[in-house]
Formats: C-alpha cells, sequence, structure tokens
C-alpha cells in the first residue's frame, strides 16, 4: 500500500474522488466551509489522523511526510468546523497549517512570532493549560493511546507544571497528584521515598523513557533531574503485564527531554535557599535544513548546601542525545547523560518521646538540633547511560520499536544516626535522662550494571466495523549488583542540648559482602479493539527471573528462579461528550528472597491484584481533564513471621480501598487550577503470622488527603501562583505512634514576571514555615521539609 504522506502531496484530492457518491454533501464543495460536524477519529499516527479527516471532511491538506514521521494525534471525538478538527490534531506536534488557495492548507514547523520567540506555552493562560494537560502517555498500554483510551488511573505532570511549581525533585512534583505520599520518613535528601496507594514505590525502582532504573533495595539508589524531564508519568496500581516485577501499589515513569525540529535555546540560573546556585541550559533543534537530524542538549552544574551541618548538595548533569530520521518510515534517537553527585546525608529524625509525645520528665527535644556527623556523612554517586529508541514503519499497518540501555552506577555511602537515649540513672522521671542519644554507624560501597532492552512490533489492522491495535513484545534485563555493606560501628554519644561535631566514627568489620546477577526476561501480549464508542484492552504477560547470589564472607552461592503469569483487561466507554467511564482489572508480582525452612528454597513470588472502576472527562474543544477513580487493591502472598518461632510463612495480605480524584481546569480566563484528592478508608493488613498486625496499617496511610494549587497570569506579564497541601492524621508506620500523629497542612506559593525572552519566578514551599512531623514508627518521628525558596531566571531565544 502506498504511504499517503511519503512526499509533498494533495492525498485528500485522490481521497475525495474515491469515496464519490459515499461523501456527504458538504464535503464536495471545492471549499469547505465552516460547518460544524461530528467526527470521531481516534488517537493513531499523525499522517493516518490527516487521512481520515480529509476523507471526512473534504479537507485539501498538503505536507512533507518528513515532518509528520513518528509524531501522534489526539483522538478526536465531538462536533467540529473542519478548520477547527485541523487545528486541534495538530496540537503538540510543533507543526501548524496555513490557509491557501480554495480551502487547501499546507503544513510546516510552526515558525516563531515577530519578536522572535518560539510560541510558548506559558504566555496566556490558555496556552499555559495546553502544557499542563497531556492528552496522551505510551506508560499505560505502550502504544501512545490518549489517556481517555486507558482504563487505569494515571496522572501526567508536564514540564511546564514541574516548572511552575517550583519542584527540584520528584518528591515535589507528585505532591500534587492523588494516592502519593512524599514523606513517609520526613526530609530525606538521600531518595525519592514515596508511596502510591499504600505500597512504596522505591524498590524495585523508577522507570525512565519506558526502561526500569532497578535499585538494589540498599543504598545504590538511581538519581534523575527534573530539569532534564519532559514529563512525569505515575501509573497507578499493578503494571507488570507490561512491565515485569513490580510493586502492587504503581509505577513512575520519567520521560526525558528530546531532540526538536525546531530551534529552542534556554539558559537558566538558579538561587535559593541553602547556598543553593545553580546554572542549567537546554539546547535544541535541527543540524540539517530537511529535518533528518535533530538534536538535544540539556545540563547543569550545582552549587548548594544541606539544609545542616554545612554539608556539599553538589550535583553535575550532561544529557545529550540525537535523532536520525534516514527515511520516513524511520527514527532512531540516540540518548545519553552524566551524574555526578558529591552531598552529605540529611534526615530529619528524633525520638517519639520528647516529639509526639513530652518524655516521662515532661520535656520537648529541641527539634533543629542536626544529630549526626557532617564530617562523615556522604552520598557521592556517579551514574552514567548509553542507549537508544528505535522506531520503524514498514507500511501502514505495523511499528516495530526497539528501545536500549546499557547504565552503570557508583555509591559510596556513609551516615551516622540516631539509636537510643542514654540513661543514666534509674529515675524515669529525671530529664537527664533524655538528654543524650546514642548512635549507629551506617556504610555502604555499592556498583550497579544494568542492561534493560524492550523490543516492540505493533500492528494496526480493521476487521468489520472494529480497529485492532495489537501489541506483542519481549523485554530483557541483566544486570548485575555488588555491594559491601557495614552495619555496625562506634559514634560518639551526642548531647541534644549541647551538640558537638567532629567526634571519632569508626567502622566495624563488612556485615554484608554480596554479588548479585539478575535476568529477567518476559514476552506480553496486548490488544485494544475500538468500536463505536468503546475500547477493550486485554493483555497477558508471561516472565521468567534468575537471581544468582555469590556471598563472599560466607563463600557460598545461591540461585533462584521463578516464574509468573501477570494479566490485565479493562473496557472504557468514549462518550461523544467528553466522558470515558471505564472499568479494569490488573495484577502484578515481584520475586521472593526469603527462604522457605520446609523446602530449602525461596517462596514463590508475592502478587498484586487490582479491581478499579473510574471516569475521565476531557470537555470537548477544551484543554481541561478531569478524573475519578475508586478501588479495590490486594498485596498478596507476602512474607511474614511466626512471633513466638520466628518461622517465615507466606501468607501475608494487605488491602486498600479507596477514592481519587484530579482535576486540571481553567475555570476562568488567565487562571489555572490543579485538584488532587484521595480518600483511603482502608489500608489494613488482613492476613499475617503475627496476629498483633492484623487490622494495623503496614505504612501509615492518611485517610484523607487533599492538594490545590492555581496559578494566575495577568497581562502585564505577572504572574502568581497559590498551592495548598493536606495531610490527615495517621498512627504511624503499624500504627505502633504512642499517640496519633497529627495532620498538617503547608501552603506554597509563587511569584514572577514574563517579558520578552525573560522569564522571572520566586517560589516558596511551606511558606509558613510549618514545624510538622511527617511520620512515626516504632519509637523514631520523622520531620517534614521546613521552608524553601528559589529564584530561577530563565533566558529563551
Amino acid at each position: 500500500m502506498r504511504h499517503p504522506f511519503r512526499r509533498p502531496i494533495w492525498a485528500p484530492v485522490l481521497v475525495s474522488l474515491c469515496l464519490g457518491l459515499a461523501a456527504p454533501a458538504w464535503s464536495q464543495t471545492s471549499a469547505p466551509g465552516p460547518v460544524a460536524i461530528p467526527l470521531h477519529i481516534p488517537a493513531q499516527a499523525l499522517d493516518r489522523a490527516l487521512t481520515e479527516l480529509a476523507a471526512k471532511t473534504g479537507l485539501l491538506i498538503g505536507a512533507d511526510s518528513r515532518l509528520l514521521s513518528g509524531k501522534q494525534a489526539p483522538a478526536l471525538d465531538g462536533v467540529y468546523a473542519p478548520a477547527a478538527a485541523l487545528h486541534k490534531l495538530l496540537e503538540g506536534s510543533g507543526l501548524e497549517a496555513l490557509p491557501g488557495a480554495n480551502g487547501s492548507y499546507q503544513l510546516r514547523r510552526a515558525t516563531p512570532s515577530s519578536t522572535g520567540l518560539l510560541p510558548e506555552v506559558r504566555v496566556s493562560a490558555s496556552e499555559s493549560l495546553a502544557a499542563y494537560v497531556a492528552p496522551q502517555s505510551a506508560v499505560g498500554t505502550k502504544t501512545g493511546a490518549t489517556l481517555l483510551e486507558t482504563p487505569q488511573s494515571m496522572s501526567v505532570v508536564t514540564a511546564d507544571r514541574i516548572e511552575t511549581l517550583g519542584a527540584t525533585t520528584i518528591k515535589d512534583v507528585l505532591a500534587f497528584t492523588p494516592g502519593v505520599e512524599i514523606a513517609p520518613y520526613g526530609t530525606d535528601s538521600r531518595y525519592d521515598w514515596i508511596v502510591i496507594r499504600g505500597f512504596e514505590a522505591y524498590a524495585p525502582g523508577f522507570y525512565q523513557d519506558g526502561l526500569q532504573l532497578r535499585n538494589n533495595g540498599y543504598w545504590a539508589v538511581w538519581q534523575t533531574e527534573n530539569y532534564g524531564l519532559e514529563r512525569i508519568e505515575i501509573l497507578r496500581g499493578p503494571s507488570s503485564v507490561l512491565y515485569g516485577q513490580n510493586g502492587p501499589g504503581g509505577m513512575v515513569n520519567l520521560v526525558s527531554k528530546q531532540p526538536l525540529d525546531e530551534r529552542r535555546n534556554e539558559v537558566q540560573v538558579q538561587v535559593g535557599s541553602d547556598a543553593r546556585k545553580q546554572l542549567a541550559g537546554d539546547f535544541a533543534g535541527s543540524l540539517r535544513e530537511d529535518g533528518t537530524a535533530l538534536y538535544r542538549v540539556v545540563g547543569l552544574v550545582r552549587d548548594a548546601e544541606l539544609p545542616q551541618g554545612g554539608m556539599p548538595d553538589d550535583k553535575f548533569y550532561l544529557a545529550p542525545s540525537l535523532t536520525l530520521k534516514p527515511s520516513a518510515q524511520t527514527s532512531l534517537t540516540l540518548s545519553s547523560h552524566v551524574l555526578r553527585s558529591r552531598a552529605g546525608t540529611y534526615v530529619r529524625s528524633l525520638p517519639e518521646q520528647g516529639t509526639l509525645v513530652k518524655t516521662p520528665a515532661g520535656t520537648k527535644l529541641p527539634t533543629n538540633t542536626y544529630i549526626s556527623e557532617p564530617d562523615f556523612n556522604h552520598l557521592d554517586q556517579d551514574q552514567w547511560s548509553v542507549g537508544y529508541m528505535l522506531e520503524h514503519k514498514p507500511n501502514d499497518v505495523v511499528t516495530l520499536r526497539q528501545n536500549l540501555r546499557y547504565a552503570h552506577l557508583d555509591t559510596d555511602f556513609g551516615q551516622v544516626s540516631l539509636r537510643d537515649f542514654v540513661t543514666v540513672n534509674a529515675d524515669p522521671t529525671d530529664p537527664v535522662n533524655y538528654r543524650q542519644i546514642t548512635r549507629r554507624v551506617h556504610a555502604s560501597k555499592e556498583k550497579t550494571s544494568l542492561f534493560t532492552m524492550d523490543n516492540q512490533a505493533q500492528l494496526e489492522l480493521t476487521t468489520a466495523s472494529v480497529r485492532h491495535t495489537l501489541l506483542a513484545g519481549f523485554d530483557y534485563q541483566n544486570g548485575r549488583f555488588d555491594q559491601t555493606s557495614y552495619f555496625s560501628g562506634t559514634a560518639t554519644d551526642f548531647d541534644l542540648y549541647n551538640p558537638v561535631y567532629g567526634g571519632p566514627v569508626t567502622i566495624g568489620p563488612a556485615d554484608m559482602d554480596l554479588r548479585t546477577k539478575l535476568i529477567q526476561a518476559g514476552l506480553y501480549l496486548q490488544e485494544q479493539a475500538k468500536w463505536d464508542h468503546w475500547v477493550a484492552t486485554v493483555g497477558g504477560r508471561y516472565d521468567r527471573a534468575t537471581i544468582d547470589v555469590a556471598d563472599h564472607l560466607a563463600d557460598s552461592t545461591s540461585s533462584q528462579v521463578d516464574e509468573q503469569f501477570s494479566s490485565r483487561a479493562g473496557l472504557v466507554y468514549l462518550h461523544p461528550s467528553g466522558w470515558a467511564p471505564y472499568v479494569s482489572y490488573a495484577t502484578s508480582f515481584i520475586p521472593n528472597t526469603t527462604i522457605n525452612p520446609d523446602t530449602g528454597s525461596a517462596f514463590d513470588p508475592e502478587t498484586g491484584r487490582q479491581i478499579e472502576a473510574g471516569v475521565r472527562y476531557q470537555p470537548v474543544n477544551s484543554k481541561a481533564m478531569y478524573s475519578a477513580a475508586i478501588f479495590d487493591l490486594r498485596r498478596q502472598h507476602y512474607v511474614t513471621y511466626e512471633p513466638a518461632t520466628g518461622s517465615p510463612k507466606q501468607t501475608g495480605e494487605i488491602v486498600v480501598r479507596g477514592l481519587e480524584l484530579e482535576a486540571l481546569v481553567t475555570p476562568m480566563t488567565n487562571l489555572n487550577v490543579t485538584a488532587a484528592y484521595a480518600y483511603t478508608p482502608k489500608a489494613d493488613v488482613t492476613q499475617s503470622e503475627d496476629p498483633a498486625e492484623i487490622g494495623k496499617q503496614a505504612s501509615a496511610v492518611s485517610k484523607q488527603r487533599l492538594s490545590l494549587w492555581g496559578d494566575y497570569r495577568l497581562g502585564t506579564g505577572l504572574k502568581l501562583g497559590l498551592g495548598m497541601r493536606y495531610v490527615g492524621p495517621t498512627n504511624g508506620n503499624y500504627e505502633s505512634a504512642t499517640t496519633e500523629v497529627p495532620g498538617y497542612t503547608l501552603l506554597d506559593a509563587m511569584v514572577g514576571y514574563d517579558i520578552a525572552h525573560w522569564s522571572v519566578a520566586l517560589n516558596v514551599s511551606n511558606l509558613t514555615d510549618k514545624e510538622y512531623i511527617a511520620n512515626c514508627g516504632y519509637g523514631s518521628c520523622y520531620f517534614g521539609t521546613q521552608r524553601k525558596l528559589l529564584m530561577t531566571t530563565t533566558y529563551r531565544w
């Protein structure tokens, strides 16, 4: 079959002639009028969407096939004038339609305005909201289906939202999305700890560009940089059917900035709290006039300190990428990054007695005392990766993709942390017994080498009145994790009221010296069937995972092999008004490494399963997006321990049920509002070998969480933003807190100004500098982040 956009053509003329009498009367005029008609065009490749639009409206559309290669069009479902429909299909493509004679249109790359600025989505409220709402995401289906067509709860946070919020970490970004707890251990400079629907998403790791950044479960955790991201995607609930090993709560996918076919240059300077000074740059464009070679270089250098102890928080990051388009059917993007971090460690953890509750002596502890050793604490990290994303379309039916990455990570970690109060005498009411604390020492040197690959074949077929998108894939991971860790050592006792730093810190002999090799291979199949206003998604996957461990201390080796089948099924109804209710079922798995004493082998993998019903609403001709979901989520077959003997059994189950709401909307001109709400009435252990755990929350989950953000842009260039985050009370991890951990409300704010090529913004998080406890567990409490200021100045040309 001849591709309709392989060179500049007027394909719709031929299409209209072929349609003949089958074409409606309004499409047979030489110049289509502005009459609005009902249109239903599914999300698909842009060239195919334009051909379908031309056939249905009679529009004459000319385009160079190279402009359309690799671009996707959103779904079109509603009543549109032909020109308005064309404009909507081109949204986010970087193309514009120039009117010609007889109602024709010629497509070209969007050009700079008369001021020399590229059209930026940050200028006006209506366009700004367009940058907040992402109609498509590959994370839910791997096929580029729209969010309306995806039968599972998702959130997509775009680069413009990240910038408006002044977010410098992933945790900062996800604070305004439903169902995500960003501070399960309070302020922690080391990691982006988050909990999704009651379960940690820290392990086995986040994803970047659809490939997993697998952690080893200790301190070697891949770092990411917000400035290098185009968007952050959160898929809630089990996701093993497309991605293999995963926890039940959900996954986070980080989408890197990619080369562009338009010139875009940016230099950014940041200064802020904790002596932060950062210089960043983002440069993109075409190396050839025909658009067959595109580039992008993103990088930054940061000189900063952690909030206490005078410890560094420095970073160097560089991410160059190159896209080659040797033909209209083939695209190859080469990507890489280097990240070097030199930092201390900063954790705000104190005993529960003296913080959440008074000590038996009736005293309160000073919460701003840093209890660690600045001269010893360190988290030095060097990581790099190289990879590519290859796509080839041999014809209009088949799309072939291969994504591949090799990455390496070196981590050197050391930290002193609190242990217990020093008991001076036997009188529990004597304040002297709550003045000094003992401290423990942790240290680790770790290396990770990770090869990941995902191969996909996508077929788009039509049988009778059903449009099929079939996806077959094979992905593969091969990781090696070397780790030498120290859990013993000594540090001097510490006086909370008269802190003295610089005492001797010693590290004991290695407690762990392991080399772990992991190989995971998965074969998956997915069918998306579309007919009338229905979309059915069904998928299945088979995984085989091998884990080999060499224990150098014990001079022993072990090996385990796990096999698992995962599935997902969902149904969506696409109403022409923009409503899209759905139901779905999904499963997940993750291997167990605990040995079953009855068999001498590792337990079977633990599993997750979720039943979800929800609805999305995207008003016709609007960039607003609303979503609601209710779910029943279960983590099953995890290992619990019999209290008397300590014997492990694979009997654990945790049930989480809840409601989540999210909205991105413009209630009035120049005002953008994002809102998220989560109601979680149940997040309890329902089965365990330890009866004391049953009925309690394993991870502290607030029954209610609410966040709001609004930003208003005046015609003068002034912009204002205000946000609120409410987190309800909990009883701590496993409800171990002595009393209820209070809820808290935080305020964030932004003020800025845009003029010509310049943008200036001041962001303040925790505006009132509220002191709050984020969580408690087993005698310790974790304090939240204090007020932070960030001034960002950006020059674009």
